[in-house]
């Protein structure tokens, strides 16, 4: 019989060792990441490039993600069919990652949308980032003159259980630099405006790639001391269109608030 043909010989580990393993290497990391330089909320395309830049400058990137898998809408490009657009010139990120692409038309590319999200995990995980995931925001942590100071935290699965057995207080995390990457629902610029320290929300506009992608990118940046937005919730925090399943703003919109969250780190350094 071939050496490939015959049955390995696993390890004399048990049950115990294996859950102490778990526990273990998990308690150790919670307790480093309690305080962070960059807390990310939500683990989408753009949370994940800002989450591999920042990371690559060798500060402390957390990334928090409420559901189990990681990448938001980034595996899937519209419609339940798995191909991802991607508008110049954010192919140069898809370069950066290394994942291939066919430029369909001029300026417009297509990639395989698991292969590119997988990918972006990868490289934002290998830059340093951690992750903390099943992980909901509930609220913002704020020191002097409303500065935003951290996040508080609970388990995702607390949120859809009976209020009769969940009475469970959450936990805070503190970091420098909280940038909110939650999507279309722009969960930690609202929870701002909840409580007075910043303007009404106008909700994001309908969809006109053309004009939106460019706009997302600009507005992209420092919302509130302490506080920074990119993709969706930059267009929901600002009324800006929604650019729909092409994913050209949303990387460059990563780079962008990167590269302001470093500017600051330095200057707070």
């Amino acid at each position: 019989m071939s050496d490939s043909l015959k049955t390995p010989q696993f390890a004399p580990v048990g049950e115990k060792e294996v859950t102490r393993a778990i526990v273990e290497g998990f308690s150790e990391e919670f307790s480093e990441y309690i305080t962070s330089d960059v807390i990310i909320v939500g683990a989408g395309p753009s949370g994940l490039v800002a989450a591999k830049d920042i990371a690559k400058k060798k500060y402390k990137v957390l990334l928090v993600e409420r559901m189990n898998y990681l990448g938001g809408g980034f595996w899937i490009g519209g419609y339940l069919m798995n191909k991802v657009t991607v508008r110049a010139p954010g192919q140069t990120v898809l370069d950066e990652i290394e994942v291939p692409y066919e430029e369909v038309s001029e300026g417009l590319f297509v990639a395989d949308g698991p292969y590119a999200c997988s990918k972006l995990i990868a490289t934002a995980c290998e830059a340093g980032a951690k992750v903390r995931n099943m992980t909901l925001f509930d609220d913002l942590v704020y020191r002097e003159n409303g500065r935003v100071a951290g996040i508080v935290i609970n388990w995702t699965p607390i949120a859809n259980m009976p209020k009769e057995i969940t009475c469970l207080d959450p936990i805070a995390i503190e970091s420098k630099l909280v940038i909110d990457a939650t999507g279309h629902d722009a969960y930690c610029v609202s929870r701002l405006s909840q409580q007075g320290l910043y303007r009404k929300l106008p909700g994001h506009g309908s969809m006109w790639v053309e004009k939106s992608e460019e706009a997302l990118v600009e507005y992209t940046g420092e919302i509130h001391p302490g506080l920074l937005a990119c993709g969706m919730s930059v267009n929901t925090t600002f009324g800006l269109p929604r650019m729909g399943p092409t994913f050209g703003g949303m990387l460059l919109s990563g780079k962008k608030v990167a590269q302001v969250a470093v500017n600051i780190l330095d200057e707070m350094d």
